[in-house]
């Protein structure tokens, strides 16, 4: 049953139109750009006096006990590969797919492996009097990882950026063989501006991870790193970081004591390392990390010092069991065709064969191991702190059909990967908001009510995406009063640009003053409002369309929740 929580009155309305005099945010331009900054103290006066003017309801809860019934195989998760489109397509006798790590599969400098087997394909190689030609398809090696374990895509070669990725996918049972320890160098390591570098130097006598991390946990410089469960360097960081905290078991109660406490004085959580960046740039951290021929090629950090860290980046060459003997004869062709002088040279030109004389770190871990400390990363992200998550989903009349459809698929479908420690709850919205769940511990109760009222969304109406915000900001902030220490955060699921309610420039300085992240989704949208929204206090923005939201929402709560 339906309930109104609050109505809107004449008084109240006049609060609300003084409080937006005051700030500044009443005005055409947008109170952001041109208003005052507000405290936390006017922005919860400002909040409370906006929330005045909206139709609040609650939503009894009910619950759906089906549990594992709506979880998805990870094959079902993942879009169809032609989502990730080749960057170059063989046309011979014999094709072979390779899949590729982006720095060197992608656009411009990160284009290497593309001029190389465009060249090779016009080389004329044959097989048995076969002309050999190969296909790029360019994809994060995470995300490789699960198509290949989840056997719904296995191509016929496989160069991520390290050899992490290969154990991991030998210990899931997968027939792969190494069969190149090297295409192009390149490594990862560990960006420090100047400055910091130097006291860094100063104060331990030499910059390399250890010293790093002995300054991080004495609380002198900020780190931030990337997703280990998406990012080649974000997982060669974790498993470095284990080590050190415990060389002889990196996975052992100590490390992970140790990670914990490195987690509680981290920064907000970087899923992309464009998103890093930005936290560097607008003074967020002074450390972060990134592979080194990233790092050439981006001039905005040429006041930073690079320092290898872990083990080296050399993309492997790997074959399957399923990969023919014609097929794995012309990707041996193919990797000494990248290994000759002429492309050998040309990877120069974009960033690789650098930092030769750093060896690189000695794997302590297996590939099961790997997978394990994904999992203790995971658990301890968050560093003892309780996560305290309000989801808003769009529930207008454009999200009919399958997009409310695929909404609810993936909200059900991604409760595995939220952290039963976690503090959910859910907000609808439309031409009015409703609290459809209030916040609780997700134990095994909470995860029911919520699939439950997940269940019963259904599209219609306008779309007042800022009023359902603010909704979710007061919740949080009540929640917060029980539990001082816990980390907000709230996730926006929404198609399109709002309609009704309030307006960005009336909300973002109360947002911006509260300091909570407002991570959004974007299904099938026009993404510059909702990423403007995001951009705010620094959050994630994803473009999940409704080929790959399923998969989309795992990533995105492996890495928050």
């Amino acid at each position: 049953m339906k309930t109104k929580k609050r109505v809107v009155t004449t008084v109240l309305l006049c609060i609300v139109l003084t409080m937006w005099a005051l700030t500044g945010c009443g005005d055409d331009s947008g109170g952001v750009n041109h208003g005052k900054k507000l405290s936390p103290k006017e922005a919860l006066e400002t909040m409370n006096a906006l929330l005045s003017g909206i139709n609040i309801y609650e939503n009894e809860p009910v619950m759906d006990l089906s549990g594992e019934e709506n979880m998805i195989s990870l094959a079902r998760e993942l879009p169809e590969i032609d989502t990730y489109p080749l960057s170059v397509k063989g046309s011979g006798d014999i094709n072979i797919e390779i899949m590729s790590s982006t720095e060197k599969s992608s656009d411009g400098v990160d284009g290497w492996i593309n001029d190389i087997a465009e060249k090779f394909n016009k080389s004329g190689s044959k097989v048995n009097g076969k002309s050999v030609n190969i296909s790029i398809r360019p994809i994060a090696s995470g995300l490789a990882l699960d198509y290949i374990i989840s056997e719904k895509h296995i191509p016929d070669g496989f160069t991520p950026a390290n050899e992490l990725w290969g154990l991991m996918i030998e210990s899931k049972g997968i027939s792969i063989k190494k069969t190149e320890d090297r295409l192009v160098g390149n490594t990862a390591g560990i960006l420090m501006k100047q400055d910091a570098y130097d006291k860094v130097k100063e104060k331990q006598g030499k910059v390399d991870l250890s010293a790093i991390m002995n300054e991080v946990m004495e609380e002198n410089i900020l780190l931030g790193y990337t997703n280990p469960y998406a990012s080649s360097t974000g997982l060669n960081m974790l498993v470095s970081m284990l080590t050190e905290f415990d060389d002889s078991n990196p996975l052992s109660d100590k490390a992970v004591e140790q990670l914990i406490k490195f987690q509680g004085l981290s920064p907000p959580m970087a899923f992309t390392t464009a998103q890093m960046r930005e936290y560097a740039k607008n003074g967020v951290i002074d450390v972060m990390i990134m592979e080194y021929q990233a790092y050439i090629n981006e001039a905005t950090l040429k006041d930073y010092v690079f320092t290898p860290m872990g083990v080296r980046h050399d993309s492997p060459m790997y074959v399957f069991g399923t990969t023919s003997k014609e097929k794995e004869e012309g990707i041996k062709m193919f990797s000494e065709f990248c290994k000759n002088s002429d492309s050998q040279k040309l990877a120069e030109k974009f960033g690789f064969n650098a930092n030769d004389d750093y060896a690189g770190s000695q794997l302590k871990l297996s590939g099961s191991e790997l997978f394990a400390a994904q999992n203790v990363w995971k658990k301890n992200k968050d560093g003892g702190k309780p996560v305290v998550t309000v989801f808003i989903a769009d529930t207008s009349g454009s999200m009919e059909g399958t997009k409310i459809q695929n909404l609810k698929t993936s909200l059900k479908n991604s409760t595995q990967y939220i952290n039963e420690d976690n503090y959910i709850g859910l907000v609808s919205y439309n031409s009015d908001v409703t609290v459809e769940l209030p916040i609780n511990q997700f134990d095994g109760k909470q995860k029911a009510y919520f699939n439950g009222a997940v269940s019963n969304l259904y599209a219609n109406g306008e779309t007042s995406t800022y009023d359902a915000v603010l909704v979710g900001l007061d919740m949080l902030l009540k929640q917060k009063e029980k539990l001082p220490d816990a980390k907000l955060m709230l996730f926006v699921l929404s198609d399109g640009e709002t309609n009704a309610g309030y307006d960005f420039g009336q909300v973002a300085p109360v947002i911006e003053a509260l300091g909570i992240p407002v991570h959004t989704i974007g299904y099938d949208a026009d993404l510059d409002e909702l990423k403007q929204l995001s951009d705010i206090n620094e959050a994630s923005s994803t473009n999940a369309d409704e080929n790959d939201v399923v998969y989309s929402l795992k990533s995105i709560f492996n890495a928050q929740m």
